[in-house]
Parts: structure tokens; sequence; C-alpha cells
């Protein structure tokens, strides 16, 4: 894939060259008049790809009202999750999302990998016509700390939207237009790539070959020799602890002290 940077702001229109656009980890809102030349553009049959998490600081308006308009509402802040079995690391904030049936995620969910998106914002789907799929859901004791970035706690509190939550979606926009969007800007940093085995970068690679139509593309691909990590949940990992830590060691000292006791007993036995 040939990639081009460019911005709208110096563009009437996307140029016609472009297969999809990719807007990636956005910091500040985008204009109005990009806002409708976007719109436009995958009304018209264009292809948009957006990787955009909460920020730190302002408001994302004008770029997830492209969401708007095909009933995908944006819970601002940051989604936390209560599931300890939908989470990694320890922490709450990096999540493990359950893959729905798409031709995007079925290589992965068939191949047992498990995408991981870290400080994600929350999608909520309103659309019934259809149009809209959810990629990636998470349970539904996750919530949206409406603190975002100043948050100070990961209990719930007052003011925080309980799910559950969409955090990527694909819709389809008519005229073979389409919209894939990944509600965190980070899912395909190199470290939380490692975290995930590589399956972050599929994810991303597979969206990108099912909007431009390479249905080939969407698969697996071949993993760095470089070392990954495991990625499990944070339930499987406390059951893993205390399997390690506590059950296997009392197991192994316990059929010590049995061993010794019976011996002592046939050596007493023999005399």
């Amino acid at each position: 894939m040939e990639t081009v940077t460019f911005t709208l702001l110096n563009s009437d229109t996307v140029p016609e060259e472009a297969d999809v656009v990719l807007i990636h980890a956005p910091t500040s809102d985008i204009s109005g008049e990009e806002k409708d030349m976007l719109a436009e553009y995958t009304a018209n049959g264009g292809k948009l790809m957006v990787m955009a998490g909460p920020v730190e600081e302002g408001e994302l308006t004008n770029l997830y009202g492209l969401l708007g308009e095909y009933g995908v509402e944006v819970q601002e802040g940051i989604v936390v999750e209560g599931d300890r079995s939908h989470y990694a690391f320890q922490q709450p904030y990096i999540l493990l999302p359950e893959m729905t049936d798409h031709e995007i995620t079925n290589p992965l969910t068939e191949s047992n990998y498990f995408a991981i998106m870290p400080i994600a914002m929350g999608l909520t789907v309103t659309d019934t016509s259809g149009s809209v799929t959810q990629l990636m859901t998470t349970s539904e004791m996750a919530y949206s700390k409406a603190a975002g970035y100043a948050i100070e706690t990961y209990e719930k509190e007052e003011g925080d939207v309980d799910g559950p939550f969409a955090t990527a979606v694909a819709i389809d926009c008519g005229n073979e237009g389409q919209i894939v969007w990944f509600a965190s800007s980070n899912f395909l940093d190199d470290m939380y790539n490692a975290y995930s085995a590589g399956a972050n970068l599929d994810l991303g690679m597979n969206a990108l070959s099912f909007m431009i139509g390479e249905r080939e593309a969407v698969a697996i691909r071949s993993k760095s020799l470089n070392y990954s990590y495991l990625t499990i949940n944070e339930s499987t990992a406390s059951y893993l602890k205390t399997m390690m830590i506590g059950v296997f060691p009392l197991a192994f000292l316990g059929y010590g002290v049995y061993v010794t006791v019976s011996r002592r007993r046939r050596q007493n036995e023999t005399v």
C-alpha cells in the first residue's frame, strides 16, 4: 500500500486517486468544512478509516459528527471494564473486547487471537437500519469514566455512563461508501501491538484490505521473530497466580509430608 499525507485545508475535495482516507490519532478537531467534505466523500462511495480515542484537551465535535449521521453516538470519557475477563495486565482501561462476526474480525477469532483496545471511548449504536456493524464490544459491566484523562479512581462514580459500548464499528454509507472506526488512538502503538501478539496490527490491516477490496489480504499475517507477549485476561491471570503460588506448592508440600510419614511408618514396622 502506498501512503500519501495531505490536508483537507488545502483541498476542495478528497483526491480522486485515494482508495482510503485514514485519520490516525487526531489531537484536535477538524473544521466544519472538512467534515462536510468527508461526509460527501463517503456518501459518494469513498472509504474512511478513523482511529480516534479520547483527547486530553477539547472535543472532536465535528469529527464525531460523521458518526452521528449514521446513528452512532460517541460517549466522551475513557471506558473502564468492570468484568475482569474483559481487560488485561491488571489495568481495566486496557480492554479485551468481544469480536463479532465480520470479514475484518473473523480471521482473528478463528485463530484465537484477541485484539487489545487501550484508552478507548465508548460508542453507542442507535441505528436500526442495519447499516452499522459493531466489530468489537465491551461487557455489560463496562462504564465510561467522564473524567477522561483526569481519572482518579477506576471505581464507578456519579456521572459515569453505563455500558455496554462498541469500541469499533463498520458503517455502510451507501453507494459502496464505508467507514471503519476504532475508538482508540493507541491500539496500533508498538507496545500494545506486542501485547496482543500482533493481533492489533492484523486487525488494522484487515480493515484497510477490506475497504480497498483486497479480500485475499484479509488474514492473519506472518509473525515477527521478535519477543512477543501472551495476552490473557485479568480473571485468567488471577486464577493462574492462585494455582501457581498457592495450590501447586501446597499440593507438593502435602505429597512430601505424606511420603515422609509413610516411609517412617514402614521403617518402624520393619524394626
